[in-house]
């Protein structure tokens, strides 16, 4: 669990853990939901760019399929399921 402070003017800064978690970088926005049980849920903003599917399909791998190789996998059939990413919830309470 990361414990996050709150200035005296308010504002939350998130740490590099909490900001790669989430997947966003300075400059970017998250949104946050408020639940009537004093939880949050912050899940980043969606940008909805083209420029954000680019990478979609990139793997850590640097090797390529030939067109015949990727035929071979597409005929076979593709179980594997996309990772998403889920918000997280935070739940607040005055202590």
């Amino acid at each position: 669990m990361t414990t996050l402070t709150i200035t005296s003017k308010g504002q939350v800064t998130l740490r590099k853990e909490v900001m790669k978690h989430l997947g966003v970088g300075p400059g970017q926005k998250v949104v946050v939901d408020m639940l009537s049980d004093g939880c949050i849920i912050v899940k980043a903003e969606s940008t909805g760019r083209i420029s954000d599917a680019f990478n979609l399909l990139k793997t850590k791998s640097s090797q390529t399929l030939s067109i015949e190789q990727i035929n071979a996998v597409a005929a076979s059939g593709w179980a594997g399921k996309r990772r998403t990413s889920q918000p997280t919830r935070t739940c607040l309470s005055a202590q």
